[in-house]
């Protein structure tokens, strides 16, 4: 009975292999492709070994487990055909050999030949700041543009309680457009297993993507709590300085805050042309599209001085105008080869620094903290993306302050500011709930709809 349990079990596994690489018994799926693809990750991650080295060894145990299908097969079947005595010795190995073979050629015709489209699928890049938890869609489609294959790297930086910012702002890139997108979202440990969680559920499993750990260590003595400050420092913030390190292979990528919705598709932002020497393209804040927000006590927001301490003997020897137009680094455009040619993340690392020492940034700082040292790194030294792709401000306040066919017409929306999408006021909620996906979870919840059920109640 054990035998031809074993027997059975062993056939089933074959069988369904060669008919459509899927194991189903009950509720229980088993997927040849996808241990594949786990077995390759175990030697590439775990182990640190290369691409080519964990190839090797993943292909090696993939051959050896089928290679041990087809023993039992051919162990059970010599024992059976052996007892009924119909055939020699011989005779029943010769049978099984040619039984074995055939199979074995099968099955590699419906599953390892189809692993090369599998490590397409796979983004393999080394020197990840931190822990490397990779994740990646076996199955994830590949599309074709102008004739090629082209990855388009998208960074988001996803902290949990903003996941559901990060998770609309995937979704809404992934529906609009038709080109290879690679989402590396950088996230801190405690969050990985929720964000991979939620991106295995629903529209969202066919995304190629890599969650990769930011290392805070990175911040030491670059950053300082401020007591005028309300909020705390958030270390994924400063993720976009180190975008070379998240994303060490790629020559361009876009970086994007997790409270934007794209509308548009997001090839045309890649291909946002920067001049010869410029490593990055932002969106100027003295564009036509962007309101001129005024902050009471200081500079405005968009110039200069609203985020630079122009006392500071510092600031005023490096000769930039205090009404100089600032932009906007919540959505760019990096050329990474220029970037790491000029020591980008060096120079923003060096301000950082002196920050601490002797507080050079405006006391009323009128946006993100991580403005102030990009803005003197690229000081007239960066290009600019079409205003349409940062039309912001949308959180600046709870009222709507665009049209609704402007909105519409945006090819990117901006919630920057203190009243965010998912928060219990903002504005144009309903053009972001259609991108949001609830958690399967339940951690993540939106707060404006407790509001709503203990009203009613």
């Amino acid at each position: 009975m054990v035998y031809k349990a074993v027997s059975y079990w062993k056939y089933f596994i074959i069988m369904t292999a060669i008919k459509n690489s899927d194991l189903k018994l009950g509720s229980w799926k088993l997927n040849l492709k996808q241990v594949y693809g786990r077995i390759y990750h175990i030697f590439t991650s775990c182990f640190c070994l290369n691409k080519s080295v964990g190839i090797l060894m993943a292909t090696v145990m993939y051959l050896l487990t089928l290679g041990a299908c087809f023993c039992f097969v051919g162990l059970i079947t010599n024992i059976y055909i052996r007892q009924k005595r119909k055939m020699s010795f011989r005779k029943v190995n010769i049978v099984i050999l040619v039984l074995a073979v055939a199979l074995f050629l099968l099955v590699l015709h419906h599953n390892f030949l189809g692993l090369s489209s599998l490590l397409r699928n796979e983004v393999s890049d080394s020197g990840i700041v931190g822990p490397q938890p990779v994740d990646f869609i076996p199955n994830a489609p590949q599309r074709v543009v102008d004739g090629r294959e082209e990855d388009i790297p998208v960074v988001i930086a996803a902290s949990e309680d903003r996941l559901g910012g990060a998770i609309a702002a995937i979704n809404s890139i992934q529906h609009n457009t038709r080109s290879n997108v690679i989402f590396y979202i950088v996230t801190l440990n405690g969050t990985a297993d929720h964000l991979r969680s939620w991106l295995s559920s629903g529209n969202l499993k066919s995304i190629r993507y890599k969650i990769v750990n930011f290392d805070t260590k990175l911040l030491e003595g670059k950053v300082k709590e401020d007591p005028d400050q309300g909020e705390s420092i958030k270390p994924l913030t400063f993720a976009r300085f180190y975008l070379p390190i998240l994303v060490p292979r790629a020559k361009k990528a876009i970086y994007m805050d997790d409270d934007v919705i794209v509308q548009g598709d997001i090839l045309a932002l890649y291909n946002t042309p920067l001049k010869p020497g410029h490593a990055a393209a932002f969106s100027e804040d003295c564009d036509s599209t962007s309101a001129k927000v005024v902050i009471r006590g200081a500079g405005n927001q968009y110039n200069y001085i609203g985020y630079l301490d122009y006392k500071k003997e510092r600031i005023r020897k490096l000769s930039m105008k205090a009404s100089t137009c600032s932009f906007n680094p919540g959505v760019f455009v990096a050329n990474l080869t220029e970037w790491r040619r000029q020591n980008i993340t060096s120079q923003l690392e060096k301000w950082m620094k002196l920050n601490v020492e002797e507080g050079l940034y405006s006391r009323t700082l009128a946006g993100s903290i991580t403005t102030p040292p990009l803005l003197i790194v690229f000081y007239q030294q960066h290009s600019t993306i079409d205003p349409m792709w940062n039309v912001r401000h949308l959180g600046s306040s709870a009222g709507k302050r665009y049209s609704p066919q402007f909105v519409k017409a945006a090819k990117l929306l901006h919630w920057n500011g203190h009243f965010k999408p998912w928060g219990r006021t903002a504005s144009y909620t309903d053009v972001w709930e259609k991108w949001y996906i609830p958690d399967p979870t339940g951690k993540f919840s939106l707060i404006r709809r407790h509001v709503e059920i203990s009203h009613t109640k």
